[in-house]
C-alpha cells in the first residue's frame, strides 16, 4: 500500500520534500518556544535583566537603549537596535527578515513593525517578506504600524496610529491611514540623547 502526502495546497510530496518538511516543522516549534520565553522575559521588571535576555537571545542591542515591558519579538537573531534608543512598552518588533533601529530613535507605546505579511492576490495566500530600516534620530508615536518593506529616513515623525505602507523621507511628518506627508522637521541638526533606562519599567 502507497501512502500519499499532500501539503495544505493539495500537492503531492516527494519523500525528499516530506523529511525537509518534518526538519523545518521541527525547527519551526523550537523557535516559537524561544518566542514564547522573550515573552515571558518582556514581563520581568528590570530593564537590565531583561535586555542580557534579549542578547543572549539574539538582538543586537546598543549601548544605552532601552525595551520597555511587554515587547513581542518574533525570530529575534535578525533584529538590531542601535544606541541610545527607546522601544516603549508592548511593542511588536519582527525579525523575520532584518530590522534595524538606528541611534536616538524614540519608538513609543504599542507600534507594531511587521517585515512579513500574506500575499492577498495569490492564489496560496503565500507570505512575503521584506527588511525595515528605520534611521537614526526618529521619533515613532504611539500605536504605528509599519509594514514590510519600509526605510524610514532621518530625523522622520510618525504621527500617533499612523499606517506607515511605503517609504518616508527625512525629516518627514507622517500621518493618517495609510500614512501621508503632512509636514516637516524644521531642526535639521539633531544631536540630542534620549537619556538613561528606567530601572521598572
Amino acid at each position: 500500500m502507497v501512502i500519499s502526502i499532500e501539503d495544505k495546497n493539495g500537492k503531492k510530496l516527494t519523500n525528499e520534500q516530506i523529511i525537509k518538511k518534518i526538519f523545518s516543522r521541527f525547527k519551526n516549534i523550537i523557535l516559537e518556544f524561544e518566542v514564547f520565553l522573550l515573552h515571558l522575559v518582556g514581563l520581568l521588571p528590570s530593564h537590565y535583566l531583561r535586555r542580557f535576555f534579549y542578547r543572549m537571545a539574539g538582538i543586537r542591542i546598543g549601548k544605552g537603549s532601552t525595551i520597555h515591558m511587554g515587547c513581542r519579538f518574533y525570530e529575534p537573531k535578525n533584529i538590531e537596535i542601535g544606541e541610545d534608543s527607546i522601544i516603549g512598552e508592548s511593542a511588536i518588533l519582527d525579525g523575520r527578515d532584518k530590522l534595524i533601529i538606528g541611534n536616538h530613535v524614540a519608538i513609543a507605546t504599542n507600534v507594531m513593525i511587521f517585515n512579513s505579511q500574506h500575499e492577498i492576490n495569490d492564489e496560496y495566500f503565500s507570505a512575503s517578506i521584506a527588511p525595515v530600516l528605520i534611521e537614526d534620530y526618529v521619533f515613532i508615536g504611539p500605536g504605528v504600524i509599519i509594514q514590510p518593506g519600509v526605510k524610514i529616513g532621518k530625523g522622520a515623525i510618525i504621527a500617533a496610529g499612523a499606517v506607515v505602507t511605503k517609504d518616508v523621507p527625512p525629516f518627514a511628518l507622517v500621518g493618517g491611514v495609510p500614512a501621508k506627508i503632512i509636514g516637516e522637521r524644521k531642526l535639521k541638526n539633531l544631536r540630542y540623547r534620549l537619556g538613561r533606562a528606567r530601572w521598572f519599567r
